[in-house]
């Protein structure tokens, strides 16, 4: 085999060769975009999550509400409270106190009038105490016409009540869940729907029964950490 031979033989490989990485780097190319478009599409462990814009240490609570359930009246109450925020998520709401007027109902004016049942045979709230265990795993903010941003949680509730009826103190397992729309670092609205499960002590009650109660308060935050 002469010199011009082996030229020819070593040109014919490093042909070979370029092609074989030439078709390999086509090969590669496919790939790769399919891993960067996979990242794209699933970003892993990455997340945005952003600090809680306001603190609450010590809440302040003027409150209205309702007790809607009873056919004999309807429950409208004032009541005033305090909570003890130990963290963004656990509080203690360490007292409350209302005094309800009970709105007299079409069917029980019928049946005083038009029967003669005395007043006193209805039992009626007429004011309560509690305290409950304030749990609040939700927090969000939400934007209002692209224009502002209002801040808010959700949180369950857990604790007891002692209700004066007309005839007996009677205690309750009160659960319930809540709302609050914060305003400011020291001002927010806040909506609690509970439901008292009232022990069937004192009075001659017998059975267990529910008082339904919905409350919209004024919350007043101070104390806390800005």
């Amino acid at each position: 085999m002469t010199i011009s031979d082996l030229h020819a033989l070593a040109l014919a490989r490093g042909r070979t060769d370029v092609l074989r990485a030439l078709i390999g780097l086509c090969l590669l190319v496919p790939t790769l975009a399919a891993a960067q478009l996979e990242d794209l599409d699933n970003p892993g462990s990455v997340a945005a999550i952003q600090e809680r814009a306001f603190r609450m240490r010590h809440e302040l609570d003027l409150s209205v509400g309702v007790l809607p359930i009873d056919a004999f009246y309807v429950g409208l109450f004032a009541q005033v409270s305090y909570t003890a925020h130990f963290s963004d998520t656990v509080a203690w709401q360490i007292g409350r106190a209302a005094y309800n007027y009970a709105a007299r109902t079409g069917l029980r004016e019928n049946l005083e009038r038009k029967f003669g049942v005395l007043p006193t045979a209805f039992e009626e709230v007429q004011f309560f105490l509690g305290s409950d265990l304030i749990w609040t795993p939700f927090h969000g903010k939400l934007s209002v016409m692209n224009r502002s941003v209002v801040h808010g949680e959700l949180f369950l509730i857990l604790g007891g009540t002692l209700f004066k009826f007309t005839n007996a103190f009677r205690p309750a397992v009160n659960v319930g869940l809540g709302g609050r729309v914060v305003l400011s670092q020291n001002v927010s609205f806040r909506l609690d729907l509970t439901d008292n499960v009232v022990v069937p002590v004192g009075g001659g009650s017998i059975t267990l029964t529910n008082v339904l109660a919905t409350t919209l308060s004024l919350a007043i935050n101070f104390g806390a950490p800005e």
